[in-house]
């Protein structure tokens, strides 16, 4: 079963950096709970409760503010119902220009194939930093 939830995960990344958000949305559990890091630009409306808040609150504002946001994975950790991910992420702010190369870590937690809960954890200074 834990198996399985990192394949939910690693196939919502793969639509990601595909640009198919609705193949994201769709692995997402109705009442999905999406907490941003805290001092993350987009933390300020957490948690976001379900997928068309997460597409409306964060999905977009990434779009709109970000040239090139990219997830680079480094790995994948199966805690059975939960998975952990860490990676990086690299943009440049639309805006400034300034660029990005901030470590992450993502929690996921899944439940029948659907995520329930997503927690972002990242160096928020650099992102902040990048924006002004």
């Amino acid at each position: 079963m834990s198996e399985h939830s990192v394949d939910v995960v690693r196939s919502m990344y793969d639509a990601f950096a595909a640009g198919d958000v609705p193949a994201v949305v769709a692995r997402m559990d109705p009442q999905v709970e999406w907490n941003e890091a805290e001092n993350f630009p987009y933390a300020d409306n957490n948690p976001y409760i379900g997928p068309d808040a997460v597409v409306e609150g964060v999905f977009a504002r990434l779009g709109a503010e970000w040239d090139g946001w990219t997830l680079d994975i480094n790995e994948y950790l199966d805690a059975g119902d939960t998975a952990v991910v860490t990676g990086r992420y690299r943009a440049a702010h639309k805006q400034t220009g300034n660029a990005i190369n901030a470590q992450f870590v993502h929690v996921w937690k899944i439940r029948g194939g659907k995520v329930t809960s997503f927690q972002q954890y990242v160096d928020t200074a650099q992102v902040q930093q990048a924006m002004r």
